[in-house]
This record gives structure tokens, sequence and C-alpha cells, in this order.
């Protein structure tokens, strides 16, 4: 035994080390996930009810098997454009890859369309429309978080005076309370002609406008065309929920994307600057290629992370908006509180479980031949 111990007593020590860790992990994050999958397949209301087995997955999707459809859908969507990043160069012929690439793009919109109507028939319109109320506000608020971040630490990385407190004001929106903040944005973003943004947009010759309480479609309210459907785009009042999501997390992606620009060895912008190349070239070229480890990594839990949105918009969510600002961590709260349907909700979460899992799939997808970590 003790020579057992000696033998292996770097690889012991660092298994205790590992297991506090370990525990605290298993018990608070992988312990909930599988206890919530328990949870969905029974009928739960404060006690365990009967076993139901599928029964609540059912109800939520109309068809378990039009539910994995679409799930195929996204995978083959995924395929299609690995096919195309993975032997564009390989055949002798690009058009040959191109037109495999848009056929599986075709199939992969044919079953999405077909599995996604089914399910919006039989199964809950209102939880499944959550889930694109929450892609909505996903989609535009990481994309122009880290956008915004990016130019902002890039600004930052210049020789500018007082740099220091600029990093400091960033983080403020990122440590104010969400309740508070969302509370605040409630009062700028008021239906009232003399409400702050009103007043604000007022002296441009703006139409005051409802903001919060405004259900319109932005296709609606930015051209005049009423839309129905996916591409209507979010509602005014989901929109204005976006803008505290932006405001809240650009400064600190920024400040994560500042610290990224200053291990980027400076040799390469001066023999860039040698060559004659613009600050844009250099930007493209030098910047966003080194930091696209950092990027996919706030793209991918930043999109995580947003999709369990939740105090602000609760804060935020007003009755004349009606059910676009439902998300779905709104939908699945009212199941678990409002409703007392622990298993139900608990069923939601893991169709959400499903669906962002296939979305993480397909960001890697996307970037894993952009990633260079050398």
């Amino acid at each position: 035994m003790i020579k057992f111990i000696n033998k292996y007593s770097d690889q012991i020590n660092g298994y205790l080390f590992v297991l506090p860790a370990f525990l605290i992990i298993g018990l608070f994050g992988i312990f909930p996930v599988f206890f919530g999958m328990y949870m969905s397949v029974h009928k739960w209301k404060i006690f365990k009810g009967r076993f139901l087995g599928f029964e609540n997955y059912q109800k939520i999707v109309g068809d378990i098997g039009s539910f994995w459809i679409f799930i195929l859908g996204l995978l083959v969507m995924i395929a299609s454009y690995w096919v195309w990043s993975e032997f564009k160069n390989k055949f002798s012929k690009k058009i040959y890859c191109l037109f495999i690439s848009f056929l599986l793009l075709i199939l992969s919109l044919f079953l999405i369309n077909i599995s996604w109507a089914d399910m919006m028939a039989k199964g809950d319109k209102d939880f499944l429309n959550s889930l694109i109320y929450i892609f909505y506000y996903s989609f535009f608020a990481i994309t122009t978080e880290v956008g915004l971040g990016l130019l902002i630490a890039f600004a930052l990385y210049q020789k500018l005076k007082g740099k220091q407190f600029f990093q400091m004001v960033l983080l403020f929106p990122y440590i104010t309370p969400a309740v508070m903040g969302g509370a605040v944005f409630f009062i700028i973003f008021g239906k009232a002609e003399n409400s702050i943004l009103n007043e604000f947009i007022g002296y441009f010759g703006y139409d005051p406008q409802m903001w919060l309480f405004d259900k319109r479609k932005l296709s609606e309210v930015l051209f005049g065309i009423k839309m129905e459907g996916f591409f209507a785009g979010p509602s005014l009042a989901l929109t204005t929920s976006i803008f505290y999501g932006v405001w809240s997390y650009t400064g600190y992606y920024a400040i994560i994307l500042l610290a990224g620009l200053s291990i980027i060895p400076s040799d390469l912008y001066e023999a860039a600057k040698a060559e004659g190349a613009s600050r844009w070239q250099t930007f493209t070229k030098i910047t966003i290629p080194l930091l696209m480890p950092i990027i996919f990594f706030l793209l991918l839990t930043g999109f995580i992370n947003s999709f369990q949105a939740f105090n602000h918009i609760l804060v935020m969510k007003t009755s004349s908006a009606g059910e676009t600002m439902d998300v779905v961590t709104i939908e699945i709260f009212d199941h678990f509180w409002d409703r007392v349907k622990f298993g139900y909700a608990a069923a939601e979460g893991v169709v959400l479980f499903i669906i962002l899992n296939v979305l993480a799939i397909s960001q890697y997808v996307i970037f894993r031949k952009r990633l260079n970590y050398d």
C-alpha cells in the first residue's frame, strides 16, 4: 500500500486538489441538470406525482418526432456549412462542393419548416414562440455587444490619456444590479411624450414612441411594413430590452478583449506599419484573427448566458407589449412559479438544453478554422 502511494503520490495529490471543485460542480452544476430531467417525466407539483413518461414533452412540442426532425434539420444545416468549409479546396471544381452544400441547406430548411409548422399546430405555442423571442434577443444582443466591445477595446488600446478611468467606467453597467438597471430603463423608455428618450428624439424631429409598451414588430416600426413570421423581427418592446443587454455587457466584453489585445506582440503592428498597412487593414488582418479565440469564447458563453436572460426582462415587461417579451426564461418561470407545474417547467428546460447544445455546436463549426491558439 505504501509503495502504491509513493508511486502514484503526484496523481493522488492532483486528484485531492481537484476533488473539492469536482464536488461543488457536481452538486450544484451536474446534479440539477439530471434531477431536472427526472422531474420532467413526472407530474410534479411541490411533491412528486405520478410518472408521466414523455407526456410533458408531448404537450410542449406537440409531436416528439417532429421535434427530433427539427433538431435533425438544424444539424443538416450545420453539415451544409461544414461540407463547404471543409471540402471547397479539395474538389477539382468548387461548384461540386457548392452544389452539395446547397442541397443540404435546402433539405435542412425543408425539415425545419415542416417540423416547426407541425409543432406550432399541435404543441405549446407560447413556449415555441418564446424560443423565437429569445433567439431575437440573443442574436441581436450578443453580436452588438461583442462588435461594440471590440471597437471600444481597440480604441482604448491606443495611447489615450485617462485610459484607466474609461476602463473603470465601462464596468459600471456590468456591476449594476439588473433589477435597478431595468427599473431605470423602464423610466427612460417610458411611453409618455415627455419621457426622457421621447424628449431626446423629439429634438431630431421624430415622433414619440411607446417603447416598452409597443408590441409592433421592428420591421413595421422602421419600414412601415406589416409582416408576420420569423423575419418580422422582434417587437419594439423586446428591442428595448436588447438595448439594456447591450448597455450592460458591452463594457465587460471590451475589458476582456482589451486584455487580449495586450498580449498581441507589438512587433506585428510595427511591421505592418512599415509595410504601409492602414489602421483598418491592421485591425482586420492582425487584430481580429489573433483575437478570434477570445471572440469565439465570448460569443459562445454570451450566447448561452443571453438565453438565460431573465431579471431585467421581468422588470421591464409590460402588459401592453403582450406576449412579445415572454422569452423562454419568462415562460419557464411562469409554469414553475405561477402555475406550480414543476415537471412541465423542467421539461421545457430540457428542450431548451437540447437546442442550446445544437446551437453551440453550430458556433464551433463556424469558427473552428478561424481559431488560432499558437
